[in-house]
């Protein structure tokens, strides 16, 4: 049998991404409705601007993933992190999630995680180049 490996239209990413999906729910059962929920926010100032933001959701296991948590450089050190992140988690509680994860730089974030009461459990070395990757994970209603 001959095969090809060609680039994937979005369509197909989504094709591929849902049957993913469909396998992992067959192996382990979903626990809420939906297969991802949104609980992405967003800090404005007086004049409407997005000065920080936190791309976040849910997905079918009660488990909650940081995508991205960003501050303009302006108004970092000012809380608005610390802020976004415990919205993030109390979303993530009422919804019943017992974890919540995600991942860091070395030159990003990682002592702030860490002050939140996020452990580390996973790296990567030299990535990129002379940088390290930091996987944390936090506990949530205990």
């Amino acid at each position: 049998m001959n095969f090809e490996i060609k680039s994937c239209t979005d369509s197909e990413i989504d094709f591929i991404c849902g049957s993913l999906v469909e396998y992992n729910l067959r192996q382990v059962p979903r626990v809420q409705c939906e297969n991802f929920i949104d609980i992405s926010r967003k800090i404005v100032d007086e004049n409407g601007n997005v000065i920080a933001g936190c791309v976040a959701e849910i997905y079918c296991w009660n488990i909650a993933w940081v995508d991205v948590l960003w501050v303009d450089e302006a108004h970092r050190k000012s809380g608005l992190g610390s802020r976004l992140l415990k919205e993030t988690e109390d979303i993530a509680v009422k919804e019943n999630c017992s974890l919540i994860h995600l991942d860091t730089f070395d030159f990003q974030a990682k002592d702030f995680y860490i002050k939140h009461g996020y452990e580390i459990f996973g790296t990567l070395e030299d990535c990129p180049e002379g940088h390290c990757r930091y996987y944390l994970k936090k506990k949530l209603g205990s």
